[in-house]
């Protein structure tokens, strides 16, 4: 670390309030295709998460690993190797000592953000100094809703519409919505959506937050996988007007204009201003709110209207003082009712620069923490930018918003 680096991170330290709370690092593994063909076909969703854990802590060797004070992972489908306390067992395969805690969670795709945004209020209330937050899933292992008993009264009762439980019926119903989002709007972020992400990609931009993972597929040798599995760098408009729409005959909604289905796992390592003084760690967000929020399930993809507009009049901020923005990418549509709604441009570069889950694919209850670690990585790039945030929308109705401050910003710490 140069001597100018060093006294930068001192400065950031020393601006800092003991119970602030501060991402200081993020890592995920590759993301592989779910199912028989995919990467980790034969890998169990634990030991994916156990590579991301492991990986995070022999990037952060400041931090003593009995300095941990909870372990919280996601898991949308928290049955065989993603169940049995997944937080605590990951923990304890990754080596970490046994006197540190762990828990699972749930908030289906915002999984990983809500195992962030938990700790996180537990680090703020003096709790905990330092935990470790991610998820998982390997939706080869665990198809989306496999098990799943909806009650029967979500029908009979008329509580959600019917076409609420799968969620490609909720991106064909937000095209009803909003007219103006055509398929060819659709098709045309997809498409910008690769090149971004290849673009990332040639820029070096993606693999340093990768994890490398040894698998071994059924009837073959092993593999290291150092790179992403889902992305189509090739995709042109012409390739996306022919696909099915499987939900709906003259549809809108393509496997080309949605995430995949995807295996991966993240961890994140959060911290409170006072650890960071003592462990004299480099932060590379510090957290200023954040809000969940309900929708209507059969529009689910809204939900990160109303989740930023909360997250946002916590913050006392406006939705222009937000100069950097990671949309999870469920659906194009679902991306561009948000930025219609505060009339941003589906092509204005602080959107999605490395691309997103249409490319990178989304393994559900992980998303949430590449979304951070893409956010973190743009602030070390971009100092003129003081406010990012990471948004999803959530299965069932629901949205989910983080907003962070860049300490490399020359304002970072005052008051807005």
């Amino acid at each position: 670390m140069s001597v100018n680096a060093s006294t930068e991170h001192e400065n950031v330290r020393s601006l800092l309030d003991d119970r602030d709370v501060v991402f200081i690092d993020g890592v995920r593994t590759p993301f592989g295709k779910a199912g028989e063909k995919g990467i980790y076909h034969g890998t169990r969703a634990d030991d994916l998460a156990v590579k991301a854990v492991r990986g995070l802590l022999e990037r952060n060797p400041q931090v003593p690993a009995e300095k941990i004070d909870e372990v919280s992972l996601a898991a949308t489908t928290q049955t065989g190797d993603q169940g049995l306390t997944i937080g605590r067992t990951v923990s304890l395969l990754a080596g970490i000592p046994k006197s540190v805690p762990g828990y699972a969670i749930d908030r289906m795709c915002a999984g990983a953000m809500t195992a962030v945004t938990t700790t996180a209020g537990g680090i703020a209330f003096g709790a905990y100094d330092i935990v470790v937050a991610g998820g998982v899933e390997h939706m080869g292992n665990h198809p989306m809703g496999a098990g799943a008993d909806p009650n029967p009264r979500f029908m009979s009762q008329r509580i959600v519409d019917p076409q609420a439980l799968n969620m490609g019926n909720t991106a064909e119903n937000l095209h009803d919505r909003f007219p103006a989002i055509t398929k060819e709007r659709a098709d045309r972020y997809a498409v910008a959506s690769q090149q971004k992400l290849a673009r990332a990609y040639e820029n070096n931009q993606i693999q340093p937050d990768l994890i490398p993972v040894a698998a071994k597929r059924p009837g073959e040798g092993w593999a290291v996988n150092t790179v992403d599995e889902p992305p189509r760098p090739g995709t042109t408009m012409e390739s996306l007007a022919d696909l099915r729409t499987p939900f709906r005959a003259h549809g809108r909604v393509t496997a080309g204009n949605a995430a995949g289905l995807n295996d991966g796992a993240t961890a994140a390592m959060l911290a409170s201003g006072q650890a960071v003084r003592e462990l004299g760690l480099a932060p590379k967000m510090r957290m200023v709110s954040f809000a969940f929020a309900g929708v209507e399930p059969d529009i689910m993809g809204y939900g990160p209207v109303p989740a930023t507009e909360k997250a946002l009049a916590k913050a006392g901020l406006g939705i222009d003082d937000i100069g950097l923005f990671e949309i999870n990418e469920a659906f194009a549509v679902q991306v561009l009712s948000f930025l219609d709604f505060y009339g941003i441009d589906q092509d204005d570069p602080r959107v999605n620069r490395y691309g997103g889950a249409i490319a990178v694919g989304h393994p559900l209850a992980s998303t949430g923490v590449r979304l951070m670690n893409q956010l973190a990585r743009q602030f070390s790039e971009d100092h003129s930018v003081r406010y990012g945030l990471t948004t999803m929308c959530i299965g069932l109705g629901m949205g989910g918003t983080v907003i962070w401050e860049n300490p490399n910003h020359a304002d970072f710490g005052t008051k807005a």
